[in-house]
């Protein structure tokens, strides 16, 4: 996914990743690894809704259990309700709260931000992945740009043309970017077998390295 420009803050093991309504498909990913890492069971919880404890009432329907009823599992249940729903909002910014503000548990949460950033593209998907194609093949270096600019602007494409479900194969990618290296580069790269995809990005790491 593609990341935003000139991104600086460094990643933090306690703040949730921040969505101020751009880059949508950037902020998913890293939320997805935020929430996962900081307890797997937070983010079945995102993924399939929250735990209920329940009982059956006298009348033989399944009903919420009242709070002095509640097991030690079910108040693990409860909090880890609580805590998804709280990480996903202490990761926007006012203008998607008040998207989501009405919703009340971490799975409307993560349903309405996809309805709202990814599902109503669909009208424009066709000319958003005829523009980025076409950026894609295009992609030269700039006049005055530096080698991390540039490659900057090629992994943002990338991003980009991933998030509208246009994947391209690491290699494919790899080769692209080797293809429009100016000339002065060409000394630093020597990519003699282009199909281990694996060694051209430990190479195109090195020649990053040495910038």
């Amino acid at each position: 996914m593609a990341a935003p420009p000139m991104y600086q803050e460094g990643a933090s093991l306690t703040r949730p990743p921040f969505f101020n309504g751009k880059y949508y498909g950037w902020w998913k990913n890293r939320m997805m690894e935020f929430i996962i890492a900081e307890n797997y069971d937070l983010w079945d919880v995102v993924m399939d809704g929250p735990t209920i404890p329940t009982k059956l009432g006298a009348d033989g329907t399944v009903v919420p259990k009242g709070r002095l009823e509640l097991t030690p599992e079910d108040k693990i249940a409860l909090q880890n309700n609580a805590k998804a729903k709280n990480i996903l909002i202490c990761g926007l910014g006012p203008d998607e709260y008040n998207r989501i503000s009405s919703c009340s548990n971490a799975k409307e949460i993560w349903d309405t931000l996809q309805s709202a950033h990814e599902r109503h593209m669909s009208p424009m998907k066709k000319c958003n992945v005829d523009y980025w194609k076409r950026k894609y093949e295009l992609f030269r270096m700039k006049d005055g740009e530096t080698i991390q600019e540039m490659h900057s602007r090629f992994t943002s494409i990338i991003g980009e043309m991933d998030s509208l479900g246009e994947s391209l194969p690491s290699g494919k990618a790899v080769r692209k970017f080797f293809s429009v290296l100016p000339n002065s580069w060409e000394s630093k790269v020597e990519a003699r077998d282009l199909d281990f995809e694996e060694e051209n990005m430990k190479l195109m790491a090195r020649i990053f390295r040495k910038c």
